[in-house]
């Protein structure tokens, strides 16, 4: 079966699925998208509705469809799942969303698909395992989408603390999608100047006290959002936009998403967040970056809390 790299299938159409599809279609990556969901006339709603906006966008076949239309998708995303409540964490979702993916993962592996499967439903690094465990898919084609909007948040707020452009910023959070996360400050910079440096250039000197601050904005800003409006959409859509665009135009980025960790930090037998190369295979090169100590620490403690979770997860 040849695979069709502009076709993109989006399984669960709630607010993440839905936004996400906008966001492509927007985007003009993709020459046919395939809606799927329990709820069948959700995903036709949905469908019809991306579909009125084509007159203003690029030609594009929306429909809503079955698992039978994934035969020769090039990217499989999953966004269907619980929700995260106010005070629930990621975590908390495991139980319900592994019942959810063993109904679903199964169905995709049936028919034979040799597409890219992205997972984005949380607790994402359990799920991208558990999706890769079924599937039975070679490990470069079953990608979660990481740390890749955690990364662009604390990119978003060094931006803001620095009066600069966030693009310029340069700087990974990594491991887990959740409150175990770490910022990887040793080897942040701005457009090439050491991350310190350039805060002193701009007047700024308390450096572990910010970096601290960031941190906790980053990893508390889902909680935050949850609580002011229900549930976070939109910045997850667009890091699901930009996945998309590595695989599709084989761009070789960089992007700390969650795949099969094997050997790398001194880490096996689990999928997290860590910068890697992303193209037109899915997983092109999962990347070593340089740690300090107490960062690897951490990295090894955000392993060990994804373990303890796996542990207790049949398959």
């Amino acid at each position: 079966m040849m695979v069709n790299i502009r076709k993109c299938a989006m399984i669960g159409c709630g607010f993440v699925g839905a936004s996400a599809a906008f966001s492509l279609v927007e985007s003009g990556l993709f020459s046919e998208l395939v809606l799927i969901d329990a709820n069948h006339d959700k995903a036709e709603g949905e469908a019809m509705d991306l579909s009125h906006g084509m007159p203003f966008a690029r030609p594009m076949d929306i429909y809503a469809g079955s698992y039978d239309d994934l035969k020769d998708c090039g990217l499989i995303i999953v966004t269907a799942g619980a929700n995260q409540k106010p005070n629930e964490t990621r975590m908390d979702l495991v139980n319900k969303n592994v019942g959810i993916f063993k109904s679903i993962i199964p169905e995709i592996k049936k028919r034979e698909c040799e597409g890219i499967l992205l997972i984005v439903s949380n607790p994402v690094d359990i799920l991208t395992y558990v999706a890769l465990k079924l599937s039975g898919f070679p490990a470069n084609r079953v990608i979660g989408s990481g740390t890749v909007l955690d990364t662009a948040r604390l990119k978003y707020l060094l931006g803001e603390h620095l009066d600069v452009d966030s693009r310029s910023v340069h700087a990974f959070i990594i491991g887990e999608h959740g409150d175990s996360e770490l910022a990887v400050w040793s080897s942040a910079n701005v457009s090439g100047i050491p991350l310190d440096h350039f805060c002193e250039l701009c007047g700024h000197y308390n450096h572990m006290e910010t970096m601290q601050r960031l941190y906790e904005g980053v990893r508390d800003s889902a909680y935050e959002i949850i609580q002011k409006k229900g549930a976070t959409y939109y910045g997850i859509a667009m890091a699901v936009r930009r996945i998309a665009e590595c695989i599709v135009r084989n761009e070789r980025s960089i992007l700390p998403v969650s795949s099969l960790i094997e050997g790398h930090y001194g880490l096996d037998g689990i999928c997290m967040g860590v910068p890697t190369i992303v193209g037109s295979s899915g997983v092109q090169k999962v990347l070593d970056i340089p740690l300090n100590e107490e960062e690897q620490q951490k990295l090894t403690a955000s392993a060990d809390a994804l373990k303890n979770v796996l542990d207790t997860i049949e398959l």
